[in-house]
């Protein structure tokens, strides 16, 4: 079964709020049985717009990223990054 990912892109507008959402984020992460593969770090645009912080976010299926997205836990930890930050969230299947 292929595995399922969820990538963001995100300008982080307010630091501190978004400390918040990373954190909330964190422990949904731990309870779903998610494995971050990327999460910040360096970055650079080789084509197209980029956005300074970048993460991938790899699950057992693509079921199970959505689980996560949509539980109650992760829902809570999004109405604190909302106000935080403007970017993209893409839940994509993996290849088998």
């Amino acid at each position: 079964m292929p595995k399922g990912y969820i990538i963001v892109r995100m300008t982080v507008t307010d630091p501190d709020a978004y400390k918040d959402y990373a954190a909330m984020a964190s422990e949904a992460m731990r309870k779903y049985g998610c494995k971050p593969l990327v999460r910040g770090g360096r970055s650079e645009a080789l084509e197209g717009e980029a956005r300074p912080r970048n993460v991938v976010l790899e699950f057992e299926s693509y079921e199970a990223a959505r689980t996560y997205y949509f539980s109650p836990e992760y829902q809570a930890a999004i109405e604190k990054r909302r106000p935080a930050g403007i970017g993209e969230v893409v839940l994509v299947e993996g290849v088998d």
